[in-house]
């Protein structure tokens, strides 16, 4: 633990004896002086009193009084964004003016006049504007708000006079290490942070509490670090240690909590909100998407300790890194959590360039704690973010290969062990190097060729839309194709054919398309029609492309459907070279065909991906076939089947994950104008917003970067932000209580330095550890008082935003049902794997639009925690859904506590719950055979220490009441247990579990 404060005299409580609002810098410096250099004997003692009088007397003469100086960033900035930047700020420039910038507030606007002149308050516009009179000068309009009150103007008027200084928000700027606070009562503090709670308590007259009871303190540490309660042996356990040193004790307690399995589960949790994470595509049909594996991964890597920067850098660049691993892949699949929309009729690249839009706002939310979504529209009304930043930023994640495709490409087979892991990740990169070694083999020997001759179809014929041919061959289509259209093109006669070309002509009739909509082929067939007899498919060796960039082996539009492109995703001229396997032979009298289908390519959207407009070539180069058919080339391929199938037999769920795509299928990015993706400005590159970099560092480039420059120095919001976040898990409210918005509109810091401190520490000393930093908050002073509180600190600090008193908060909707199951005795602390359908109210899932059932579990999977439950979008867990918990279908950074009498009914009612309770009967029932005994036991599990005998006696009463109902009602007991005691003690645990304290950590 870093040194707590030293034991001085605060100079606060000092100089706030002088209620003048002015005060000499000489009176300034002398009283500082005396705050310092506290001396207990009386020569210094007369000192003080001497320089008492010397400094007070001057402070009575107002001509010679220094005015303080006006905080901008908390005096004027405030004033500026309540009573101004809603006209005069980043969506409403009213007379060219904004206060979101001091070049723009310093400059003229459209009167001529200069809103604001430094030094000169009484020329300045503003002044002259907030003061009129007059209904058609005054600022604010009575419509747009009240007017200025004295004090503000007062502020304003002296902060013009002082020359107007102006800096950042407190959030753009980077954290300093303030300077050591000064507190009397040196014994308390545990740390740093502790003696800057405490300097603030001292300062205001107050003191903290005193320490919480070793009962109180291990349920509430416990429940904090893994989500599930101690347990009676833990306890006792615990009060041995202590014994020998509560210190050492609660050390140990803390280390041995931070290393269980079951911490990782409970944090996961945490991030799981903000990464908006779902085993479902979200959207109307909302359809099962295999991700599961990635929450491991986080469940994993919070156990194993991973430094936050590096989890930040694997998450959202993991495949950019130099030579990935299967982990670092499967790390990406945080930002392929967004929604995928594969209802039919949908546009694939509105909703691919949602899920972009997402990405960015998450990323801000997550690690900045800013409003940046804002911007999607326009420039942000409160903070320095300009449009285009906001699409700069996208420019990051707007060419990764996904583009919202049914089948969530791209994705990869990660099998459940980690060697096999490797071994699948190895053969992939093997097999997908050979098959790109083919393919530009292929290119070279193909591109070059002079003697393609084109083909002019006999005739040609669209299902479900008009196809042409041209003279010279060009075959053109018009109107609206299904997207499952099939052309039927008749050819003439070409005996000794060796290789097909189809060549891709961009259509100018919609030249405007977005990249996303290109076209392509699912299958490719060539037909011999003998006169009488069944047509004949000839048999294809080969294909070859001009590049590869996707999923789909191009092969497959000559087996059972794939794709000629990457995707349907390519616009521009493209060719593709269908080689026979042989020189055709065709048949006196017969016809020849060719059949292109479309349905696997476009993937179910309804602007397909047909082909609008190509052309057709063969050659009769025998050299082709034979090129096909080398040895060489027919032995790689085998190597390249044999890979596939090794893949395929290592197995494992295939997550979809992030992937770069190539340099020469990068798309433009450009601003949406009023955020609308159909109207385009200016085209932009990637970068992040200047208002957010610190120093001169180098806009970043590309998104490992980017990931890079969010855990560095120059950020100014990410340790800020973590730190914040990790002290509400732990405190019940944030230094900063928006932990989503840091920004102008969000809350003030109750403590500005010591968040700066907190950050520092946990991105230097601490090396960005969150498990450090956990256990410096679970073994602080701070954390460690009691919740009990007085009348007087209650109605003072009812939030307790002081820390006069520990933390008290409601259990999270993860942490009470895994509480149930633990204290029932139900709980399986089984790890990881596919997620689970335990216990839930009949008829949650009859709005599901796929029909889908919830098939309750039987195993013991009916009884794991919370984190690996089944999470919907269109039909959450309906506890966690009651308890506030959100559904995920954006970031989440905080959770907003609401108090329902639907979450009672629903604990008391909920058929899962009602199980917990029976089980935690049996429980008690095995304490011993009176019903005091039994009630003690099942209130201890709880309480820890020995229970209250009036707590008891009250649980008995509530026994004795249902006994006599159930041994009147026998058919009813039944529902509940096998005798009507059973089922009296039933209800009883079920009380227990409803309990207050049972509720609260």
């Amino acid at each position: 633990m870093d040194e707590p404060g030293q034991q001085m005299i605060h100079p606060v409580e000092f100089i706030s004896g002088c209620h003048s609002r002015y005060v000499t810098r000489m009176q300034r410096d002398c009283l500082l002086c005396m705050a310092l250099f506290s001396r207990h004997d009386a020569a210094w003692g007369l000192f003080r009193l001497v320089l008492l009088c010397f400094t007070l007397g001057p402070a009575l003469s107002a001509a010679e009084a220094v005015p303080r100086l006006v905080d901008f960033s908390t005096e004027v900035r405030p004033l500026f964004a309540k009573h101004c930047t809603a006209c005069h700020g980043g969506v409403k420039t009213a007379g060219k003016l904004s206060f979101l910038y001091r070049e723009k507030a310093l400059s003229k606007g459209s009167s001529g006049a200069f809103a604001v002149i430094p030094g000169e308050p009484d020329k300045s516009e503003v002044i002259r504007r907030v003061t009129s009179v007059d209904p058609d000068e005054v600022m604010p309009k009575p419509e747009h708000g009240p007017a200025l009150s004295q004090g503000e103007v007062d502020v304003l008027r002296q902060w013009i006079r002082q020359g107007a200084p102006w800096s950042d928000h407190w959030s753009f700027l980077p954290p300093v290490e303030p300077a050591r606070p000064l507190i009397r009562n040196k014994s308390w503090p545990k740390s740093t942070a502790d003696a800057h709670v405490l300097a603030q308590l001292e300062s205001l007259g107050l003191s903290p509490s005193p320490e919480a009871t070793a009962a109180e303190w291990l349920r509430r540490v416990t429940l904090d670090l893994t989500g599930l309660p101690p347990s009676v042996d833990d306890f006792e356990r615990f009060t041995e240690d202590c014994r020998s040193g509560f210190e050492t004790a609660r050390a140990s307690r803390v280390d041995r909590l931070l290393a269980s399995p079951a911490f990782g589960e409970r944090w996961a949790s945490v991030w799981l909100d903000l990464v908006r994470y779902s085993d479902t595509y979200g959207f109307e049909k909302d359809p099962f998407r295999e991700i599961w594996p990635w929450r491991d991964w986080v469940i994993r890597a919070f156990n194993e300790g991973m430094s936050f920067d590096d989890f930040t850098i694997r998450q959202l660049a993991g495949d950019l890194l130099p030579n990935p691993s299967a982990e670092d892949l499967l790390a990406t699949a945080f930002h392929r959590n967004t929604q995928n929309n594969t209802e039919g009729g949908t546009d694939d690249e509105e909703f691919r360039m949602a899920a972009v839009l997402d990405r960015v706002n998450t990323t801000w939310t997550t690690w900045n704690a800013t409003t940046f979504g804002c911007v999607q529209c326009h420039a942000h009304p409160y903070d320095p973010f300009e449009k285009a930043d906001y699409y700069r930023f996208a420019a990051f994640f707007n060419n990764t290969e996904d583009c919202d495709q049914n089948d969530d490409f791209p994705r990869k087979p990660f099998p459940n062990e980690a060697s096999s892991r490797e071994e699948s990740l190895r053969l992939q990169r093997q097999a997908g190097r050979l098959r790109e070694e083919l393919n530009a083999t292929g290119v070279v020997k193909l591109k070059d060729l002079k003697q393609w001759q084109p083909i002019l179809p006999l005739s040609a014929n669209a299902t479900g839309g008009v196809i042409k041919h041209e003279p010279d061959g060009l075959i053109r289509t018009s109107g609206t194709l299904p997207i499952d259209v099939v052309y039927t093109l008749e050819i003439p006669r070409i005996p000794g054919a060796t290789a097909f070309r189809i060549e891709i002509l961009p259509d100018s009739d919609e030249a405007g398309r977005p990249p996303e909509r290109g076209q392509a082929i699912s299958k490719f067939a060539l037909c011999i029609k003998p006169k009488g007899a069944s047509n004949q498919v000839v048999k294809l060796q080969d294909v070859v492309v001009d590049f590869l960039a996707g999923p789909r082996d191009p092969r497959n539009v000559i087996q059972a459907g794939g794709g000629l492109g990457s995707y349907p995703v390519m616009t521009g001229r493209r060719w593709g070279v269908m080689i026979l396997e042989k020189p055709l032979e065709i048949p006196e009298g017969a016809g020849l065909e060719i059949r292109l289908e479309h349905g696997i390519a476009s993937n179910g959207g309804v602007q397909g991906c047909a082909l609008r407009q190509f052309r057709l070539s063969y050659v009769k180069d025998p050299g082709v076939s034979e090129f096909a058919r080398s040895q060489q080339r027919m032995e790689a391929w085998a190597e390249h089947a044999r890979l596939k199938n090794r893949i395929k037999e290592l197995g494992g769920p295939e997550v979809p994950v992030l992937v770069e795509r190539s340099q020469s299928a990068r798309r433009e990015t450009r601003v949406f104008v009023r955020g609308n993706r159909l109207t385009l400005a200016e085209s932009v590159t990637a970068g992040v917003p200047k208002s957010a970099l610190v120093g001169s560092r180098s806009n970043p480039g590309d998104r490992l970067e980017m990931a890079r420059w969010l855990v560095s120095d120059q950020n100014p919001f990410a340790a800020r932000v973590l730190a914040n976040r990790l002290w509400a898990e732990m405190f019940g409210r944030g230094i900063v209580e928006t932990l989503e918005d840091f920004g102008t509109s969000g809350a003030r810091p109750t403590r500005p330095e010591l968040l700066d401190h907190l950050a520092l520490r946990l991105k230097g000393e601490l090396g960005w550890s969150v498990k450090a930093f956990l256990r410096e908050i679970a073994l602080s002073a701070s954390y460690a008082q009691s919740a009990r509180a007085s009348a007087g600190l209650l109605e003072r600090d009812p939030g307790n935003s002081l820390l006069a008193r520990g933390p008290r908060s409601r259990l999270t909707a993860e942490m009470i049902r895994d509480q149930g199951l633990a204290l029932s005795g139900l709980l399986s602390r089984k790890s990881f794997g596919p997620p689970v359908f335990p216990p839930q109210p009949e008829g949650i899932w009859n709005t599901v639009y796929s029909g889908e059932k919830w098939n309750t579990s039987t195993n013991e999977d009916r009884f794991r925690r919370a984190v690996y439950t089944y999470a919907r979008r269109t039909a959450g867990y309906p506890l966690f859904i009651t308890f506030d918990a959100p559904m995920r279908d954006v970031c989440s950074a905080r959770r907003m506590a609401s108090n329902t009498p639907l979450q009672a009914l629903n604990t008391l009612n909920d058929p899962a719950f009602l199980e917990m309770a029976a089980a935690l009967a049996r429980r008690m029932e095995k304490a011993g055979t009176l019903p005091h005994d039994q009630i003690r036991f099942g209130l201890r599990l709880v309480v820890l220490d020995p229970p209250k005998i009036e707590d008891v006696q009250s649980l008995e009463a509530l026994y004795r009441d249902c006994l006599k109902n159930y041994r009147a009602n026998a058919d009813l007991a039944r529902q509940l247990g096998e005798s009507p005691e059973h089922a009296a003690l039933t209800l009883v645990a079920n009380a227990i579990l409803n309990l207050d304290l049972s509720l609260i950590r």
